[in-house]
């Protein structure tokens, strides 16, 4: 198990949940991004929903680009959270309502991903708030989880605000509240932003980051 056992164990909930609803794995619309989490001998361009399967990185990720470009240390559980594996996003059920965890697609996804770590908690210094990085969004408006860098707890956050409720104080106290949501896969429309395209992120974090650079 990893530093981050809550998430180990939703994982395996995560497609045991698909298997016994639909009997299959989690589709998800690759976009043609190529993928070790891709099943079966498929063509990565098809138009057509992919069943995936999260798996183990040989090689964790780690943000120690990051930490050198911003002259900041990290919580350890961004590494945990986001090089562990390479995933879809996971939707989920919690108490405080219906939302999806970020995960990286790809070794190139998760080079964007850093990308927009960078220009997160880059925001963030300009606003003058505290350091913060996102794992995920809630259905609701255009609500981010974000985990707060110094302890590690997990806030709800406005693009543009400070964090505003707390839910968790860990993250994995957090991820152990989820269950996941069986839904069909969601074909995204994307749109061109400057230096934040990064095709295998969702759609709902580009809203959230115009909203971001226009404060």
């Amino acid at each position: 198990m990893s530093s981050l056992p809550a998430l180990d164990i939703f994982f395996n909930d995560y497609q045991q949940a698909y298997l016994d609803a639909l009997g299959e794995y989690p589709r998800y619309y690759a976009q043609q991004q190529a993928s070790e989490c891709i099943l079966g001998d498929v063509d990565v361009g098809s138009e057509e929903a992919l069943q995936w399967k999260s798996v183990s990185r040989e090689v964790p990720g780690v943000f120690d680009n990051v930490e050198h470009a911003l002259e900041l240390s990290l919580h350890a559980d961004l590494s945990a959270f986001y090089g562990a594996h390479f995933a879809a996003p996971l939707m989920f059920d919690s108490p405080w309502g219906t939302g999806e965890l970020l995960q990286a697609w790809s070794q190139t996804d998760f080079e964007y991903l850093q990308q927009n770590i960078i220009g997160h908690l880059m925001m963030k210094k300009k606003l003058k708030q505290d350091p913060t990085w996102f794992i995920g969004v809630f259905d609701d408006e255009d609500k981010m989880i974000t985990i707060n860098n110094a302890d590690g707890s997990v806030w709800i956050e406005i693009p543009g605000e400070n964090q505003s409720e707390k839910l968790a104080d860990s993250l994995n106290g957090f991820i152990a509240e989820l269950t996941a949501r069986v839904t069909p896969p969601v074909k995204l429309v994307e749109e061109d932003m400057p230096v934040l395209d990064h095709p295998g992120i969702w759609q709902r974090m580009k809203i959230m980051w115009q909203n971001l650079r226009g404060k």
